[in-house]
């Protein structure tokens, strides 16, 4: 059977539709994007991929397809460890597939593949049949996708490495009667997250390949950056974590320490002596690479 001579790029154009397809080849074949590329349909798709002895043109183009799909899904897999550790390799699989059919990979990066996961975890979970304010099993694991995905984010993104970061000495460097208005200036990577479950323990013992249970709700908060190439958490308190999200979004020192002190249920004395280890543990962490004071 003499087949049409179509263009090397042509045909990669056309073969790429078909086997990214995310309803199969077939689907692939007949749509509209693919036709635009190459004008055949599933009846007459050997004019562009013959038939082999043993396969038909569909089914050679299957193995592609086939194999363009276990590699997304191995994809998935290495960036939500953790998840797939809780819900199990059947489970994830068919989370991962339904997942990458709503949501098809658009990008030439993979780093991107996973990026609407949680997204698509919150847009699919059932609906609750108890108390609306008691966190559940999909809780936990829209927490530990959304705990994964920012760990991915910030390990492909622009860290602190070779930046002059503020040190403990340049906030006592800072003229008292200044102090109130100035202004911390966060590094980018800097992200400040809450959880109704203490994930960030679930993920770690996970990846250090324990077995762990999955944990009691508890309001969970963590600042997360990286440091050095690696991506580092730090659990907060309440308060301290009002107060660094208050200097992350930009409010002077004095007021983020009044919404602080909000919190701290009138023990003033306390927060006093608490601020300070927490600015010192803050700049030792990394958390600024400036600071900017009143004219």
């Amino acid at each position: 059977m003499n087949t049409p001579n179509h263009p090397l790029n042509q045909v990669q154009r056309w073969m790429q539709t078909v086997v990214t397809h995310p309803d199969g080849v077939e689907r692939g074949i007949d749509s509209a994007e693919a036709r635009q590329h190459i004008d055949v349909t599933t009846g007459s798709v050997e004019e562009v991929i013959p038939r082999s002895i043993s396969l038909s043109s569909i089914e050679r183009l299957q193995i592609y397809g086939n194999a363009y799909y276990a590699r997304l899904l191995e994809c998935l897999r290495d960036e939500y460890p953790a998840l797939a550790y809780a819900v199990g390799e059947s489970a994830f699989a068919a989370f991962a597939f339904g997942y990458l059919q709503r949501y098809p990979s658009q990008s030439y990066t993979l780093a991107k593949l996973g990026v609407k996961f949680p997204q698509y975890l919150m847009e699919t979970r059932p609906e609750s049949d108890g108390d609306v304010d008691k966190p559940e099993w999909s809780d936990f694991l829209i927490d530990l996708a959304s705990l994964e995905r920012i760990y991915s984010e910030l390990f492909d993104g622009p860290g602190t490495e070779g930046q002059q970061l503020l040190q403990a000495d340049d906030l006592l460097a800072i003229p008292p009667e200044l102090w109130p208005q100035a202004r911390l200036i966060p590094v980018e990577c800097l992200r400040l997250m809450s959880f109704r479950f203490p994930v960030h323990a679930y993920a770690t013992a996970v990846r250090q390949r324990e077995a762990p249970a999955v944990p009691v709700a508890a309001e969970t908060h963590l600042a997360i950056t990286r440091r050095e190439f690696v991506v580092r958490r730090a659990p907060l308190s309440p308060v301290p974590f009002a107060l660094l999200g208050a200097l992350v979004a930009g409010e002077n020192v004095e007021a983020a320490i009044l919404r602080a002190a909000a919190l701290a249920e009138g023990k003033l004395d306390e927060l006093s002596e608490n601020m300070q280890q927490w600015f010192r543990n803050w700049s030792a962490a990394g958390y600024f690479r400036g600071v900017r004071l009143p004219s």
